[in-house]
C-alpha cells in the first residue's frame, strides 16, 4: 500500500482565480522554463502493494515543453535524483538531427526518439535502464504517426507505452480529429497490446477526467481544451475496456492533486492547475500497484513529472 500521505501536489492551497489556460500548445509557446529544481523533495519511497511487496519497478513521466531547454535548465539531474528504471518524456519539440548528445548518450540507458516530421512540434522519448525487447514508434497509422506521438517498449511482463495526446486547440479546431480519430484509434492499439501482455500507458493525456482534476471545472467545461464531454467520454472508454487511472484508484478523493500549470497568473504559485499526466494501467497490475506520485515540486518545466512504482 502507498504510505500514508498528502501528494505533493496538495502542499499548496488553491486559491480562487479566473479561467485557467488548459494546455501546452494554447498557453505556454512563448514562454521561458522554469529553472530545473526538485525544491527538497523527497525521492525514496517505501511503498508496498496490498501484499506488502515492496515495489522494484519505477517509471517516471514528464512533458519537458522542449528537449534542448529542458536539458539547458539542467532537466536531466532530475533523472539522477529519481533513478527511473524507465523515463519517459513527451513534448520533445526536436527534430531527429537535432537531439542533443547527452540525451542520445544518457549514462545507464538505452535511449529512443521520435520526433514530429515539423520541427520544433510535439514529439516523444524513452529511457530505460534495461534494453527493452523491441521498440515500436507511432502506433502504426500513418495519419497519426507524423507527429511523433507515441513509442512503444516492450519487455518480458509488459509493455510501456508513452504518448502524448493531441491538444484539441484553441477554439476547439483539433477536437474532431482527437475525440472521433486518434481517441479511437489509440484506444485499439492500447487493447490490442493488452490482448498480448499487461499495458502500462503513460504520459501527456491531455484530459482532466473529473471536475477533481482541474481547479476551475465549470468555467472551462466544453470551452477549453482538455475539459470537454467529448474528450471525457472517449477517456471513460479507456477506462471501461481494461484500464485503469492508477492514481485515482489509489487517491480516488484527493483534492488539487494536478501536474500542469500555465506559466500566466502565477497558476503554479496558487496551485491553478490540471491533471493532465497519467499512468493508466492494465487491470490485471492492480495487484501489483504500489503507488502513484505526483513530483508537483519538481520545476523545469509548465508540467511536474509523475512517477509509477510497481511490485513486478
Amino acid at each position: 500500500m502507498p504510505p500514508k500521505r498528502k501528494a505533493e501536489a496538495s502542499e499548496t492551497k488553491t486559491k480562487k482565480a479566473k479561467k485557467a489556460v488548459s494546455t501546452e500548445e494554447e498557453a505556454t509557446s512563448d514562454s521561458p522554463p522554469a529553472k530545473a529544481s526538485s525544491n527538497g523533495t523527497d525521492f525514496t519511497s517505501e511503498a508496498k502493494n496490498k501484499d506488502g511487496k515492496s515495489w522494484n519497478l519505477k517509471i517516471s513521466s514528464w512533458n519537458v515543453n522542449g528537449i534542448r531547454a529542458w536539458l539547458k535548465n539542467n532537466g536531466i539531474g532530475y533523472i539522477g535524483q529519481e533513478k527511473p528504471d524507465v523515463f519517459c518524456v513527451q513534448e520533445t519539440k526536436c527534430g531527429k538531427e537535432k537531439i542533443p548528445k547527452e540525451c542520445e548518450n544518457l549514462d545507464g540507458y538505452h535511449s529512443y526518439f521520435n520526433s514530429a516530421d515539423k520541427e520544433g512540434y510535439a514529439g516523444t522519448a524513452l529511457f530505460s535502464k534495461a534494453k527493452p525487447l523491441n521498440v515500436k514508434y507511432g502506433i502504426g497509422i500513418e495519419k497519426h504517426d507524423d507527429e511523433g506521438r507515441a513509442i512503444t517498449a516492450e519487455y518480458d511482463k509488459y509493455y510501456v507505452v508513452t504518448s502524448y495526446v493531441p491538444n484539441s486547440g484553441k477554439g476547439l479546431v483539433r477536437l474532431n480529429y482527437r475525440t472521433r480519430e486518434w481517441d479511437k484509434d489509440l484506444l485499439n492499439y492500447l487493447k490490442d497490446l493488452d490482448s498480448k501482455k499487461p499495458v502500462i500507458w503513460c504520459g501527456d493525456l491531455n484530459i482532466a477526467h473529473k471536475p477533481i482534476d482541474l481547479a476551475n471545472p465549470k468555467s472551462n467545461y466544453n470551452k477549453t481544451s482538455g475539459y470537454t464531454q467529448a474528450e471525457i467520454d472517449e477517456f471513460s472508454k479507456v477506462l471501461e475496456s481494461g484500464f485503469v487511472d492508477s492514481f485515482r484508484h489509489l487517491y480516488p478523493e484527493e483534492k488539487g492533486a494536478y501536474s500542469f500549470w500555465t506559466y500566466m497568473g502565477n497558476a503554479r504559485g496558487k496551485n491553478v492547475g490540471w491533471r493532465l499526466d497519467y499512468f493508466v494501467i492494465s487491470e490485471r497490475l492492480v495487484p501489483n500497484l504500489c503507488d502513484n506520485v505526483i513530483r508537483s515540486k519538481v520545476m523545469g518545466s509548465d508540467h511536474c513529472p509523475i512517477v509509477l512504482m510497481l511490485a513486478m
